[in-house]
């Protein structure tokens, strides 16, 4: 295919983070990825709001505090499931319970539209992947790591590329940094996402774990990158599904935007864009 996708304003590549549990761990998180214009998703458990030690330094934060902490900072906030249970080992009412709950709760908070989320302890099955889409979900990240760029396939079943403690996190890092596929040869130049997961809490878990210099160090290192979108993953979920729903003529001449979205991409190696509604013609 002539076509390659890119994300807005033509960058090649595009970074994320999904982070669990909505802990107070989360405010030193969220003030460096501010203070270095990255951005983010936290998956929240809204019926364990407060649990565990409530000291302002460990645990979950309260409602009122999850509030502050997310309202406003230009991160999104997505399912964690109401209790963080194992969602494959409920019955189906339970379960469905479990998602419907956390996003309406998390909508009357937020004042937004959930449609995303992580899997508590990672597990699911293909029932819980049925319960998502009928509960309008449209992404749910797993715990597992490709450590590679790819752009997901199956967003019910989204992997990430690392994890935050994995031993490659910096090496991954200067591989998306000084590499591109604008660089690449031939048609597949396809656009890359880096995508790392994890929870706050371990940044100061114990004495092994105590690493906020090293989110602090990835942060500084991928910041400010003119190639580089940095978007929630509900913002690269919906800019994805847009350019995938582009009407194209068999020659790949014709192409057609039946979207919301201003579409970038590349057609045999030159970039464009199409605008919402638009059509473009390629001789």
């Amino acid at each position: 295919m002539k076509l390659n996708m890119r994300f807005p304003d033509g960058k090649p590549k595009a970074l994320t983070f999904s982070y669990d549990d909505g802990v107070y761990q989360d405010l030193r998180l969220i003030s460096i990825f501010n203070q270095y214009g990255l951005k983010g998703t936290f998956n929240l458990n809204s019926g364990s709001f407060g649990q565990m030690p409530g000291d302002r330094k460990s645990g979950r934060m309260t409602k009122e505090d999850v509030v502050s902490a997310y309202k406003d900072s230009g991160h999104e906030v997505a399912v964690h499931a109401f209790t963080h249970p194992h969602l494959e080992q409920l019955p189906i009412d339970q379960a469905t319970k479990e998602i419907l709950a956390d996003r309406e709760n998390l909508e009357e908070l937020f004042h937004t539209i959930v449609r995303g989320g992580a899997y508590p302890f990672g597990s699911y099955s293909d029932e819980v992947v049925d319960i998502l889409k009928n509960c309008g979900i449209r992404y749910f990240r797993t715990t597992a790591s490709t450590e590679q760029f790819t752009i997901p396939i199956d967003w019910l079943r989204l992997p990430a590329t690392c994890h935050h403690k994995n031993k490659r996190l910096m090496e991954l890092a200067q591989e998306f940094v000084t590499d591109s596929p604008d660089l690449k040869e031939g048609w597949r130049r396809e656009p890359w996402l880096f995508y790392v997961w994890g929870h706050s809490y371990e940044f100061d878990q114990n004495t092994k774990d105590n690493n906020w210099d090293l989110i602090e160090r990835f942060a500084e290192f991928v910041s400010g990158k003119e190639d580089v979108w940095y978007a929630t993953n509900i913002e690269i979920y919906d800019y994805v599904t847009a350019f995938r729903s582009l009407e194209i003529s068999l020659s790949e001449k014709i192409i057609h935007n039946p979207t919301a979205h201003t579409i970038f991409f590349e057609y045999e190696t030159e970039k464009h864009q199409i605008n919402p509604g638009a059509t473009i013609c390629f001789a």
